[in-house]
C-alpha cells in the first residue's frame, strides 16, 4: 500500500507531460534568454558599433557645428526629424533585428511554441497574502536567491579581473586624446561585457539543465497515479476485460450457427480459418460465412470437423480472404480461380456433380 501511494518511481507518461505543458509547467531558464541577449548585444556592437558610433558622431557634428539656424516651422522640423530618425533607424536595424531574433529563439528553443490564454485570466488566489508569503519564503525561492548571489559574485570577479588586466593601460590614458580614450573605454567595456556574458551563459545552461531535471522529478508518477491515468485514458481494465469476453462469446456463438452451413473451410493451416458457402442456384459467387484467427480459427476448424465439413489448406487463398473479404460478402473475382479449384475438390470428395459455374471457374 505504501508503494502505491508513496514514492514516485515511474517515469511521466506522454499524457501527463502534455497536461503539464497545457498548464504552463515547462522547464525554462530566464537566465538563458538574458545571457543570450547580452552576448548578442555585445556581438552586434562589435560588428556594427563603429557604424552606429560614426553616424551619431556625424549627426552631432552637423547639428552642433556650423551656422545657427532658427527655423522652427512645422515643415522644416518634420523633415529634419524624419531624416534623423531614418538614419538612426537604418543604422540600428541590424542590431535590433539580431536582438529580436535571439530573444525569440532563446525562448522558443526552450519550450517550443506555447500559447496559454488561461494564464492571462485573473487568479484571485494570487492576491492572497498568506500564499504570497508562502511563495516568498520557500525553499525554491531561497535556492534562487542563493544562485543570484553566486552570479553577482561571478560577475564582479570577472569584471574586476578584466579591468585589473588593463590597469597599466588605464593609468596611461591621461596622455591620450579624447577620441582615443573614448575608443579604448568602448573596447574594454565590450570585452568585459562579452566575458561576463559568456560566464552568465554557462551558468544559464547549468540552470536550464537543472530545471529540466527538476521538471522530470516533479512529473514522476506513483503506481496509483499510473493506474488512475490508465483508467481515465482507456477505461476500467475489469470492464474492458468483461467487454472483450462478451464480444468473444458473441463471435463464438455466431460461428457456432454459421459454420455448419458452410461447404468448405479454407485454412492457413493453423493461424487462419475461413468458412465458405456456395449455392450455385441462389448465389453468383461463394460467400464468406465466418472467418477468424488464432482461437477463433481453431473453433471454426473444430465445428467444421464435427459437422463433416471439409477443411482444405490453401495458404495464399486463406490470407487473401481473411484480409480483404468481410463476413457475408462474396469472394472477389480475383480469387475465383483458386476458389473454383477448392470447390471442385470438395465436390469430388463428396461425390457430387460439379455445378456449371464451378467447371467454368
Amino acid at each position: 500500500m505504501a508503494e502505491q501511494f508513496g514514492d514516485k518511481q515511474h517515469e511521466a507518461t506522454d499524457h501527463r507531460r502534455q497536461q503539464a505543458r497545457e498548464q504552463g509547467q515547462v522547464a525554462k531558464s530566464q537566465d538563458l534568454a538574458s545571457a543570450a541577449l547580452l552576448l548578442a548585444a555585445v556581438g552586434g556592437l562589435m560588428l556594427w558599433g563603429d557604424n552606429v558610433t560614426n553616424l551619431l558622431a556625424n549627426l552631432m557634428r552637423s547639428h552642433l557645428s556650423g551656422d545657427v539656424q532658427l527655423q522652427l516651422d512645422r515643415d522644416t522640423f518634420t523633415t529634419h526629424s524624419y531624416d534623423t530618425l531614418m538614419a538612426v533607424g537604418m543604422a540600428m536595424l541590424p542590431l535590433l533585428g539580431l536582438l529580436a531574433f535571439v530573444a525569440i529563439a532563446a525562448n522558443v528553443g526552450q519550450v517550443g511554441f506555447l500559447f496559454l490564454p488561461d494564464k492571462l485570466a485573473v487568479d484571485i488566489n494570487r492576491l492572497n497574502p498568506l500564499q504570497g508569503l508562502t511563495r516568498i519564503f520557500s525553499i525554491a525561492n531561497a535556492a534562487k536567491l542563493g544562485f543570484g548571489i553566486f552570479k553577482i559574485v561571478i560577475v564582479a570577479a570577472i569584471a574586476g579581473w578584466s579591468v585589473w588586466g588593463e590597469l597599466d593601460q588605464i593609468l596611461r590614458l591621461g596622455g591620450l586624446e579624447v577620441g582615443e580614450i573614448a575608443a579604448y573605454i568602448f573596447k574594454i567595456s565590450l570585452g568585459t561585457c562579452f566575458k561576463i556574458g559568456l560566464a552568465l551563459f554557462v551558468l544559464a545552461i547549468i540552470d536550464y539543465v537543472f530545471q529540466r531535471w527538476k521538471q522530470e522529478q516533479d512529473l514522476r508518477m506513483t503506481t496509483q497515479e499510473v493506474r488512475e491515468e490508465m483508467k481515465t485514458m482507456q477505461g476500467d481494465p475489469q470492464i474492458q476485460a468483461r467487454r472483450r469476453a462478451v464480444q468473444r462469446q458473441l463471435v463464438l456463438n455466431r460461428i457456432g450457427s454459421s459454420v455448419p452451413k458452410a461447404d468448405v473451410v479454407v485454412t492457413n493451416p493453423t493461424e487462419l480459418a475461413i468458412a465458405i458457402r456456395y449455392d450455385h442456384e441462389t448465389m453468383d459467387a461463394p460467400v464468406v460465412q465466418a472467418k477468424g484467427a488464432g482461437v477463433v480459427a481453431q473453433r471454426i476448424r473444430r465445428i467444421a470437423l464435427e459437422n463433416n465439413i471439409p477443411v482444405v489448406e490453401r495458404k495464399e487463398l486463406a490470407r487473401a480472404l481473411y484480409k480483404h473479404v468481410e463476413i457475408g460478402k462474396p469472394v472477389p473475382s480475383g480469387q475465383y480461380a483458386a476458389m473454383a479449384e477448392v470447390l471442385r475438390y470438395v465436390y469430388q470428395l463428396k461425390g457430387k456433380k460439379l455445378p456449371t459455374a464451378v467447371k467454368a471457374g
